[in-house]
């Protein structure tokens, strides 16, 4: 159960970096109030996850996700420039979260 609160804080990671370029620098109402709503589910979930999780996978498992799902749909929906190598580095990330995550011992 704690890492899937990972996974879902992760993904809710992936959300408020979206909403933080979409704010314009906190200038834009709505893309702000996702952006607070996003970050503090995300982070009060990776809290809980760490009650029972070690620190070091669960904080790469949560970081790692963000990174690659931020990335991921920049390149779908925000125009962001897709490359081979950037490809294959978000895969390696992703490999990465996998392995930490498999290597995670709870408490």
């Amino acid at each position: 159960m704690a890492w899937l609160l990972v996974v879902v804080a992760g993904l809710l990671e992936t959300g408020f970096a979206v909403c933080l370029k979409l704010s314009h620098g906190f200038t834009r109402l709505w893309p702000t109030v996702a952006f607070c709503v996003f970050a503090l589910g995300s982070f009060g979930l990776l809290t809980l996850s760490l009650k029972k999780l070690d620190v070091g996978p669960a904080y790469a498992v949560w970081t790692g996700i963000g990174a690659a799902g931020t990335a991921i749909y920049g390149m779908i929906f925000l125009g962001d420039v897709v490359s081979t190598l950037k490809i294959v580095s978000i895969t390696l990330v992703i490999v990465g979260v996998v392995g930490l995550q498999l290597s995670g011992s709870a408490h």
